[in-house]
């Protein structure tokens, strides 16, 4: 009977001592976060610091983006969408070696505010001129079809 204590003890603090290294990895991760506020799901505190989610943009920054005519690709993901996941290590890299700075736009944490930009599903990649969206691609797709959209859209 001590014996079945002990490990039950054992247990229980390795559990505890999981839960507080766990929350004390999400303060250091939010810290310096892209996101201007520490009320973030789980699932994107777990994305802060890959690379492949490091052109992080707040709605009212991509809004004055795209408003000022600027030549904007905005790529709106969610942390939770295995899509996202799949697409994201392909397109990322695939757009920082064709040199072409993509604006990640978070929809779990700022679903609301991209009502604007007519996005209903993710992943999708919106590339705006002059303040029009001129070039749309939504799912997941192989990189022949983003080099393909990029050819068109971006490096025109």
């Amino acid at each position: 009977m001590k014996k079945l204590l002990i490990i039950g003890g054992v247990i229980v603090a390795i559990f505890v001592l999981i839960v507080v290294l766990t929350n004390q990895s999400n303060k250091e991760k939010l810290k310096d976060n892209p996101y201007g506020t520490d009320n973030l799901s789980k699932s994107t505190i777990a994305l802060i610091g890959n690379e492949n989610y490091s052109n992080i943009v707040l709605p009212e920054d991509l809004y004055d983006k795209v408003s000022s005519g600027e030549s904007v690709t905005a790529y709106f993901f969610s942390p939770e969408c295995q899509y996202c996941q799949q697409m994201t290590p392909i397109l990322m890299p695939l757009a920082k070696e064709e040199g072409i700075h993509i604006y990640q736009f978070n929809m779990l944490e700022f679903g609301k505010e991209a009502q604007p930009y007519g996005v209903k599903s993710w992943p999708t990649l919106i590339h705006y001129e002059d303040g029009k969206e001129v070039g749309r691609m939504s799912g997941l797709h192989p990189e022949e079809d983003i080099k393909a959209f990029f050819d068109r859209y971006v490096n025109k």
